[in-house]
């Protein structure tokens, strides 16, 4: 395995990014997966049976020390990081006019800080690599919601994967958006009830990431929005 390629997923132990981290194992990749909830990452890898290949590392994706930190811990273990894959992600469900500003900074910084903070100490792996920045957007960042903060946090992920894919491209580093609509992800947990109608699943979304991760060298797929069939916006 040791020249197998090597993934670092931030929020990685539950949703899309256990998803993408269980997809990534089985096609021989070594993976990383961060997340703040120590008994989270532990009963993931108990779930998987610890394989060789999986390092657990608790921490804020948001707190620029512990990035770095997740970064030189995954060279030291495995050697090289061929892939990240900013996951990190939380909503507080409610509207600039009506929510509680209470959730919005860590919203704020968990959304659209963590991605930037994990570029900035990836990018001189990923370059000895030529390798991928993968950010998990949303529909919400395409789309406009009436008083969506947490959409308006999205749009700024939209942004920042142009923004880097123009800086980065020079280095042969690709940037690739996922965007999904509506899936079935503890994402909800705190709304109170799944919404209606057909939700995507989380290894369905993986199945878009890894699909992306997995382009021949010098493809750039740069922006996938993954939609249920029947959600309108």
């Amino acid at each position: 395995m040791t020249d197998s390629p090597v993934a670092l997923i931030t929020g990685g132990g539950s949703g899309i990014g256990a998803a993408v981290a269980r997809q990534l194992l089985d096609a021989g990749h070594r993976v990383a997966v961060t997340g703040r909830g120590e008994a989270r990452l532990r009963g993931f890898a108990a779930e998987l049976g610890h394989p060789e290949g999986l390092l657990t590392l608790q921490g804020d994706a948001a707190d620029h020390a512990r990035v770095e930190a997740a970064v030189e811990a995954t060279l030291k273990e495995f050697g090289r990081i061929d892939t990240v894959v900013a996951n990190a992600g939380v909503a507080t469900h409610d509207t600039v006019a009506e929510g509680d500003p209470a959730g919005w900074r860590e919203m704020i910084l968990t959304n659209v800080l963590a991605p930037a903070l994990l570029i900035r100490a990836s990018i001189d792996a990923l370059k000895e690599t030529r390798g991928r920045i993968v950010l998990v957007g949303s529909v919400a960042g395409f789309v406009h919601g009436p008083g969506n903060l947490y959409g308006a946090t999205k749009w700024a992920v939209t942004g920042l994967a142009e923004n880097t894919r123009r800086e980065v491209t020079q280095w042969g580093v690709g940037v690739t958006l996922i965007a999904p609509g509506r899936t079935e992800t503890p994402f909800w947990d705190n709304y109170g009830s799944l919404p209606p109608g057909h939700l995507l699943t989380a290894d369905q979304i993986a199945d878009s990431v890894v699909w992306a991760i997995r382009q021949p060298e010098g493809v750039d797929v740069n922006t996938v929005v993954v939609r249920p069939v029947g959600q309108p916006n």
